[in-house]
This record gives C-alpha cells, structure tokens and sequence, in this order.
C-alpha cells in the first residue's frame, strides 16, 4: 500500500513538472550562454618525424609536448571537458595517400581521467606525416552536442604536407558552418611558412597564433587557453542576411555571424519601441589575402529607404579586422499602442581579392545588436560626438572672444603709449 502510494505521489510530481516545463517555456535569447552547457576543448598535437628534433630547451619536440600536456592535464578545471587528437602519430611509410589519413583521437572529449590521458600521452612517438587539414576536419567532429564552447587547440612543429587540402581553407570552412568553434594554434620554433599558414588557420576562426620555442611557454600558453574555455562566453548565433531590407531577418539583442562576399550587401531589420536606443556594431574580416585600401560601412534606414544615421571605418592594409558601429535612439511617446518602428540595417565592404585568391566563402562578419532603454531625450545623444559637452564648447568660444577682445584693448593701448612717448 506504501509504495503504491508513493508511486501515485512520484506520478503526480513529473506530471507537475511536465506541466511546468510546458507552462513556462524558458527561451534563449540570441547570443546570451545558458550556463547549463559544458566547455570543451580537443588538444590536437602533431606527431610527425620532425617531432624528433632536439632544439627545445636541450630536449626533442616531443618531450616538450609531452611535458606540457601533464602539467595541463593536472590543471584542467573540472568543468572542462577535455580530448586529444594526434596527426602523423601511426604511419611511418612513405604513401602520401595513407599518411595523409593518419589522425586519430587518442583521448574523446569527455570528462577527463587525468590518469587514463596521461597513460595514453606516454604511448605517443614522433613517426609520420603532417596531415593538419585532416586533422582539423576530424577534430570539429569530435564534440558533442550541447558544449557552451569549443575551442580546438593545434600544436605543430610544421606546415600542413597533405596539399591540395589546404588547412587554412579548411579552416574557413569550419567557421562558415556557424557552429561556434574557435581554434588557436601554437608553432613550435616556427619557420616563416608555417607562421603564415598556422596564422591564417587561426584568424579564420577568431583564434589566436602564438609561437613557441622554450617547454615552459607551451605549458603555461595551452593552460592558458584550457582556462579561457571554462570563462563564461557569448557563443554568436549563425545568420544569414538577406539582398534587400523587405527580405531581411529579423534580429534581437545579441552577437551573430553571416558571411559576405567582396563588395556585397548584406541587410538586417530590427524593431525598435519608442523610448529605446538601438546600438549596432558590425566587423568584417580579412582572412585571406585583400588588396589594400578597404572599409566598411554600417547603414541605419527606414523601411522606405531613408538614411538614419551611418558608420563607416576604412583601412590601408595593416589590420585583418575593420570595425564600425552606430547608435539610434526611437524617441519615446504618450501614445501606449504606438508599434515599433522596424530600422533595416544595412553592411557593405569595399574589400577586393588579391589576384589568385579565393572569393567563397564570403568573408567573416561578426554583427552585435544591443536594444536598449534609450535616453531621458533625444538631446542627451552624442551630437557631432559632443553630446552634452556643447555647454563647455560654448564656454571656450565665449572664453576665446572675451580674451581677444582683451588683447585687442591691451594692445591698442600700449600702441597708444608707445606713440605718446
């Protein structure tokens, strides 16, 4: 009789749980993390041949990574979940076909066995190929769903040997797919070839390059990075916008990701109520080779085309990343059922492709929308980016004309003196 009662209570309390659930639906707003996900990261180490070189700290390229993963696994954060991928670590022949398939995952991403990681670490030795393209196509497919991050962490001693899939573009490919991965990537005593190309891997994906020639800076930049992925993060939402303001998507607050092609327009709408502000930022940027002389520009305009306000941002080549933003605030009325206003926002780039190179995918495009409660009144603005600082422009202009009346008198009369005397 008990436990038939209590089966009738347990009943009542996951129909009461269901029906809460179904009653008061949780939404994600757009850009924000939830905090119930789990950070992920996947370690993927090169085990070629070269790997054997003896110039780190006395020591070979593989003993300073060996070491480096140790300390890291040891200081892993318990929310982390963490896997090892290698590349070139099985086959030591001579059949570029098969020694570009070498990559396997020595350790899944998981919750970490910081004993069963470090068993599997010791077994490695430097052996074959350097298939990094590969590498990094299996290791976006090594995560598992629901991470509130995923950051690839490349270690390499060399540029990719498995051409003509070229990591780099690879790279690109991953970011196009909108699902939030970033990798960093660190050379070991890097040459100028693989600077480049373990550079261009990393800015493809918002990432990070770093160059690493003594043991104690592998450990202490990939602790680094392990540590960053447990930071809480905004994870962009992936969009796509639209040819014209009348087919555009409709944004929220938040951080999105689109992708556009050399010299395209792309178009956002966004409603925003009277009495609040809407603030915009776009970046696009160069993760190939451009010619120089470039920018972008970020339009406000209504519905039938008429301009609000613009940001506009230019560069000579010396930048991958060009930025701008602006700011509208909808003016706030006594009428409670007046509707939103919808503001299309419109980014073009001036960018152009280097002769040889690639045009698809499109470029990055990181885009922030912010509504906000808007000022008290529309003069509290930033106008001419003075913004209340007009009353201390007209003091200096009054200050100005008072001291050259002044020195207009004083100088007159000491004319006057000099005369009489």
């Amino acid at each position: 009789m008990i436990t038939r009662k209590r089966r009738v209570a347990g009943v009542c309390a996951l129909l009461a749980a269901l029906t809460a659930g179904i009653a008061f639906p949780v939404a994600a707003v757009a850009g924000e993390p939830t905090g119930q996900a789990t950070p992920q990261v996947d370690l993927v180490l090169d085990v070629s041949g070269s790997m054997r070189t003896a110039d780190i700290d006395g020591g070979t390229r593989m003993a300073a990574a060996k070491q480096a993963f140790n300390e890291v696994l040891d200081a892993t954060p318990e929310e982390v979940q963490l896997g090892i991928r290698t590349l070139g670590a099985n086959y030591p022949g001579d059949n570029q076909k098969t020694g570009c398939k070498d990559t396997a995952q020595l350790y899944p991403v998981s919750t970490l066995d910081r004993t069963e990681a470090k068993t599997q670490v010791a077994t490695l030795s430097p052996t074959g190929w350097t298939p990094i393209g590969p590498a990094l196509l299996k290791a976006a497919g090594d995560f598992t769903d629901g991470a509130s991050s995923k950051r690839i962490v490349l270690i390499s001693d060399g540029e990719d040997t498995c051409a003509p899939l070229d990591p780099c573009e690879v790279a690109r490919e991953i970011a196009a797919k909108g699902i939030g991965l970033t990798i960093d990537t660190l050379g070991l005593v890097p040459n100028t070839k693989m600077r480049q190309q373990l550079s261009c891997i990393a800015e493809a994906t918002g990432g990070t390059y770093t160059s690493v020639e003594h043991a104690d800076e592998l450990t202490d930049k990939v602790n680094q990075l392990v540590d960053r992925a447990a930071d809480p993060v905004v994870t962009p939402v992936a969009t796509e916008g639209a040819g014209s303001c009348a087919t555009a998507p409709t944004l929220k607050s938040g951080l999105y990701t689109d992708r556009e092609e050399f010299t395209q327009q792309r178009w956002y709408r966004v409603d925003v109520d009277p009495g609040q502000e809407l603030r915009a930022s776009v970046s696009v940027g160069a993760d190939r080779a451009v010619n120089p002389s470039y920018g972008v520009l970020l339009r406000a305009v209504t519905v039938h085309g008429r301009e609000i306000v613009r940001g506009e941002a230019g560069g000579n080549g010396r930048t991958d990343v060009i930025a701008t933003g602006l700011r509208y605030p909808k003016a706030d009325t006594d009428d409670e059922d007046a509707a939103a206003e919808t503001v299309c926002l419109q980014v073009t780039n001036s960018f152009s492709a280097a002769s040889g190179v690639k045009t698809t995918p499109g470029l990055p495009l990181e885009l922030t929308v912010d509504v906000v409660d808007g000022p008290s009144k529309a003069s509290d603005v930033a106008s001419f980016g003075l913004g209340r600082g007009w009353w201390l422009l007209g003091a200096l202009i009054l200050t100005g004309f008072v001291a050259g009346l002044l020195w207009g008198w004083l100088s007159r009369w000491r004319l006057a003196v000099w005369r009489t005397n």
